[in-house]
């Protein structure tokens, strides 16, 4: 879930300084594997996740805080991160809460209009020597500065919430494209009795370790 690149110390206003070597992974899938159960029969289909990677650096010494704003760092493209000020012009997103670090992006559950998961590490050295994923530290739930907010409920982004639509195969759709044989959802359990009753096509995920339902209750768009 491209190396790190260097870039010179810079002063930070409000929650404080972000100054440490940092390595931001973005681990946001914006799919679940899944597998529908009807009956006894066998699971019928898979959805597939995806995931992309970035790197940033910045400074020494400091950590994230709800409020502290980031964006694309441009002395490490194509994926890489930094932190910014709120009001400087490279600022994309903003973080609306700071979670533990997890090797299980699965756990990670954000706040409902999160558009970015971003997985923060901390690497030693500088240059070449920064390589490698460096100890994980926190995770950054992000929303952008722009009106552009994939996940929004049903926008189709983001993390799977209570009001996205997704397909048969429990891919996450924007609901403004969503058909007949696709579905709302109208709740993220761990049992299908726990389904609410407007419930029509409950969910079965295939395992995934540190998410905290199995079912996806699919209901009609």
């Amino acid at each position: 879930m491209p190396q790190p690149g260097s870039t010179p110390n810079r002063p930070r206003r409000g929650a404080g300084c972000l100054q440490s070597l940092l390595v931001l992974a973005v681990i946001l899938g914006l799919g679940y594997g899944a597998s529908k159960i009807f009956g006894d029969e066998s699971p019928k289909s898979k959805g597939s996740s995806s995931s992309s990677s970035s790197s940033a650096s910045d400074g020494k010494g400091g950590s994230w805080a709800i409020g502290d704003c980031g964006g694309p760092d441009p002395e490490n493209k194509p994926d890489g991160y930094r932190a910014f000020d709120c009001d400087e012009a490279g600022a994309t997103f903003k973080a609306l809460k700071i979670e533990d670090a997890s090797f299980l992006p699965n756990a990670i559950q954000c706040p409902a209009g999160t558009d970015l998961i971003i997985q923060v590490s901390r690497v030693f050295g500088s240059g070449d020597d920064k390589k490698g994923g460096g100890i994980p530290t926190n995770t950054v739930c992000g929303r952008n500065l722009t009106g552009d907010h994939p996940g929004d409920a049903g926008a189709g982004g983001g993390q799977l919430v209570e009001g996205d639509c997704i397909s048969v195969t429990a891919k996450e759709i924007a609901c403004a494209s969503a058909g007949a044989n696709d579905f709302k959802v109208l709740g993220l359990v761990k049992e299908k009795a726990e389904c609410p009753a407007a419930t029509t096509e409950p969910m079965e995920l295939m395992m995934a370790m540190g998410r905290p339902y199995d079912v996806i209750c699919g209901g009609k768009v």
